[in-house]
């Protein structure tokens, strides 16, 4: 593959994701709160050194985040039962809901962009979800080597 175009695929897909974190929630969470919210949201309870890798902050961040949210009632703090002295992190039903409301709001942003654009266009980004989640899993992959 021509290096100049793989630099341009990493660059928009690096704008998207920068494009829809500024998506307004609406819930006064900043993008990475709202990301952390997610991971436990999808993912279930998880520990925070899991957390820390799969978002890619560094632990003491990540504290900030998780006792952010769990000040707020979005997350709570459960011990590890393989750990007593570990912690892990699990979302709270208003947490759940939270997350909804900027998932569907996210959701939203992308259909009305997508309503903007020539039909044949969003049929193509369609049909390339499957070669972009791939790229996706391929990069976990090799993240986690």
């Amino acid at each position: 593959m021509d290096a100049e175009d793989v630099s341009r695929l990493r660059a928009v897909i690096s704008r998207l994701a920068r494009q829809l974190n500024a998506t307004s929630t609406g819930e006064g969470l900043t993008p990475t709160q709202a990301s952390v919210l997610g991971l436990v949201t999808f993912r279930g309870p998880l520990g925070l050194a899991e957390l820390t890798e799969l978002e890619g902050l560094n632990p003491t961040m990540l504290s900030r985040v998780v006792r952010k949210l769990d000040e707020d009632g979005l997350i709570r703090r459960l011990p590890d039962p393989s750990d007593l002295r570990a912690v892990r992190v699990a979302v709270t039903p208003e947490g759940a809901l939270v997350h909804d409301r900027i998932r569907t709001l996210r959701t939203q942003a992308v259909s009305d962009c997508l309503d903007h654009l020539p039909e044949h266009i969003g049929k193509e980004l369609l049909a390339a979800l499957p070669a972009l989640e791939a790229l996706e899993e391929e990069l976990k992959s090799a993240r986690s080597e």
